[in-house]
């Protein structure tokens, strides 16, 4: 179903559209996680540190799929919004094009460079090959990865969550059957998991661009010529898409470095390490999930001169991500060995208290990544990526060098410690933009006419 979200109230706008993509993102995040939870508890503790060692990297190519994602779904959601409708399609067929050439050449450049970044990560010969396999594998199936991720961002770009959502759910389910079968009794370990996440993959891929062409097809009507792919639109994409995709390609990176940090306390840390990381990225993604329908929620709106509709949605998705907030905070803090125990023998203590305090101490900090998420979300859809770009970075390096110091005085547990510091700084900073109207774009910038739409709205 195709939303049009300029219209309507705001809270019940955003919440019909955000939960689908929430329930959405819980399900990729639950088949995800059975890789290490499946591998953690057949495999033991060299299986799921081989997983978390390719982690990092297997991240950085979520990261530019994901930056895809959001570069083409705000530019569809403005013409959308506008109610241009050519404009829509010659995006999403640009789209499509730009994203899939650029899979290609990531798969080559993964078949290419996995195996030498596993070596200068440090990663211990015992788990060297299991997680050299399963990089393989994973490359070759970047393709559906980036198919998948532009058929979701132009479902949301045309408020339709729901649709992803059941490919989505079908997905995961294949995905943790197949893991259990290849995993368990085919016997083929880590690079089971590998091939499970491929083919559940694939199929959700395939389904979901079938299923898109045919209903922009017969819903989207065309009121003037289509273009097969656009360089001006191509440009206009990667206005949004290159900022998206070098943020979470340089938060990837940041990750390689912690992960350097990490793999020097040896294997039981990186796989208590390794679960935790996998819970806490749980919890982040239902958050960036919240803000990515805030962002086309934004996008929308702007192309149709809306400004008071985004700032009276911010306020009411603000409240929603605070609220998701708490069920994690209460689980990670309280009862975090519940939740380790998914991943871990009974003979894991190390690894489990690892993984334990780093949810203690990182959970607590959720409702600042949460602030900051969701105004990133705004300054996304409303094409401002300068500050967006720039309160990652503040939140990246400060991980980073505090990563590398903290852990020379508190041991591992001054890793954990790095995160939050940059959640608040970054958290501080997009907050005061989005006050300052560094989001709003010039055209609407005039004091006069943005209190008149804040008054009359």
């Amino acid at each position: 179903m195709i939303t049009d979200m300029t219209v309507g109230k705001p809270a019940s706008v955003l919440w019909k559209f955000s939960f689908p993509m929430l329930i959405s993102s819980m399900f990729q995040q639950i088949y995800n996680i059975a890789d290490s939870a499946i591998v953690g508890q057949i495999c033991g503790d060299d299986g799921l540190a081989a997983i978390g060692a390719s982690y990092s990297i297997t991240m950085l190519f979520v990261a530019a799929a994901l930056g895809c994602n959001a570069g083409c779904s705000v530019v569809i959601s403005q013409f959308f919004g506008a109610k241009q409708y050519s404009k829509t399609k010659t995006a999403i067929n640009t789209s499509y094009i730009s994203v899939l050439t650029l899979s290609v050449v990531l798969t080559v450049v993964g078949c290419i460079c996995c195996r030498p970044v596993l070596s200068l990560l440090n990663t211990p010969e015992n788990i060297f090959a299991d997680g050299a396999a399963y990089l393989d594998i994973y490359t070759y199936g970047l393709i559906f990865l980036f198919l998948y991720n532009i058929c979701t961002g132009i479902f949301t770009s045309l408020g339709d969550s729901n649709t992803p959502l059941v490919f989505l759910i079908i997905s995961s389910v294949l995905n943790i059957g197949l893991d259990y079968l290849f995993v368990g009794p085919l016997g083929l370990g880590v690079a089971g998991a590998a091939w499970a996440t491929f083919i559940a993959q694939g199929a959700a891929g395939l389904a979901a661009f079938f299923v898109l062409n045919a209903r922009v097809k017969k819903t989207i009507k065309d009121d003037g010529p289509i273009n097969h792919f656009s360089f001006p639109m191509f440009k206009r994409i990667c206005l949004v898409a290159v900022p998206s995709i070098l943020q979470n390609s340089f938060v990837s990176v940041g990750n390689l470095f912690v992960q350097v940090v990490v793999n020097g306390f040896g294997s039981a840390v990186m796989a208590g390490y390794s679960a935790a990381v996998k819970l806490n990225t749980f919890a982040v993604t239902c958050f960036a999930t919240m803000s990515n329908g805030l962002s086309n929620y934004t996008a929308q709106n702007i192309g149709a001169g809306k400004l008071a509709r985004i700032h009276k949605g911010y306020k009411v998705s603000l409240l929603m991500v605070l609220a998701i907030t708490v069920p994690f905070i209460v689980l990670y803090v309280w009862r975090g060995d519940l939740a380790m125990a998914l991943f871990m023998k009974s003979d894991s203590q190390k690894a489990l208290d690892v993984g334990i305090r780093f949810l203690r101490t990182v959970s607590i900090f959720y409702p600042m990544v949460a602030i900051k998420l969701m105004t990133d979300g705004v300054h996304r859809g409303a094409c401002a990526m300068v500050w967006f770009m720039a309160s990652t970075f503040l939140d990246l390096i400060a991980r980073v060098i505090l990563c590398f110091w903290f852990s020379t005085i508190w041991g591992a547990a001054g890793i954990w410690y790095a995160w939050p510091v940059g959640w608040i700084l970054a958290a501080i900073l997009i907050v005061c933009a989005y006050m300052g109207g560094a989001w709003i774009p010039k055209p609407l910038r005039k004091r006069k006419k943005i209190i008149s739409h804040m008054n009359t709205e």
